[in-house]
């Protein structure tokens, strides 16, 4: 099964600052390229443990004793470690977004490029797809998902359109997706306009940001003192939740300080921001919007 380039795949794995010895967990499996880079650099004593919803990305599996793959989700990172007796980790890596190999599996229905059924889940085994999203959702939720998640300014006008049209036939393929919204689409922008409505409702039928959410609050607890987080983002809105839970261990408002004015916070970022080179970018067209982060615990 042909997986892409994994991106910053070196700067990703410096960013651990990997102990041979240590305890890692990449929670986003895909192809298996940044796991196996950990791998290389771990003695006979450590240990990888992987994460990876999408069925798919099993076929990838390491047949390394040292690696266990975890078909789960990793909103669950806590509960399934602690199934294997893992309590304290070393380092936690995380490629967000889509994989390469989701994009170009057509009948996946993530990419703009292929006629598909409405689909795009990650886990193939839930209930909730792109279709009933489309076809299902109230106005005001439609409305919603727009704007947060595809910050889309025609976002009301989009969703009364769609559910204008669903009371005369369902909406089944991406290519009746942009005929129904064919106005909102003008030549000069349609590519981007229409990345924004799939992002939009890729990230409601995966409940992408609830799921990092809880993800990142149990980090803290996860890595062992001087372990270490890598984390790629793919959009603004992932960006930004990461790059304030590293910044003040929350994703709203400040943490409260002490009489003194300071405040103890359960990260400290490490480096800026790293973005891929234009080299990779030229390899690696997905790279183009990746944003690196890594931080310490205290």
């Amino acid at each position: 099964m042909e997986y892409h380039n994994p991106v910053l795949l070196k700067e990703t794995v410096d960013g651990l600052n990997i102990n041979p010895e240590g305890v890692y967990v990449d929670v986003t499996f895909g192809g298996g390229g940044h796991s196996k880079e950990i791998l290389k650099r771990l003695g006979d004593n450590g240990k990888l443990y992987a994460f990876d919803q999408d069925s798919d990305a099993l076929e990838n599996t390491i047949d390394d004793s040292r690696f266990t793959l975890i078909h789960e989700n990793f909103r669950y990172i806590k509960r399934f470690l602690r199934f294997y007796g893992v309590k304290q980790v070393d380092g936690i890596l995380a490629d967000f977004g889509v994989s390469s190999h989701q994009f170009d599996v057509a009948e996946r229905g993530f990419s703009t490029r292929f006629e598909a059924d409405l689909d795009m889940r990650m886990n193939q085994q839930n209930q909730l797809s792109a279709f009933h999203v489309v076809n299902e959702y109230e106005e005001e939720q439609l409305k919603q998902v727009f704007l947060q998640y595809g910050e889309l300014r025609a976002a009301p006008a989009m969703a009364r359109l769609i559910v204008e049209h669903r009371k005369t036939e369902p909406i089944i393929t991406s290519e009746q997706l942009k005929s129904v919204l064919k106005k909102f689409l003008p030549p000069r922008h349609e590519n981007k306009v229409l990345a924004q409505i799939y992002q939009a409702i890729r990230i409601e039928v995966n409940q992408e940001i609830e799921a990092l959410k809880e993800f990142l609050q149990q980090t803290p607890e996860l890595l062992k003192a001087g372990g270490r987080l890598s984390f790629i983002s793919y959009h603004s809105l992932e960006d930004r939740l990461v790059k304030r839970f590293i910044r003040n261990g929350l994703f709203e408002g400040e943490p409260e300080r002490d009489m003194y004015g300071n405040f103890e916070v359960p990260l400290k970022k490490v480096n800026g921001l790293i973005v891929p080179s234009k080299e990779e970018i030229k390899i690696n067209s997905r790279a183009r919007s990746a944003k690196l982060r890594i931080a310490e615990k205290l």
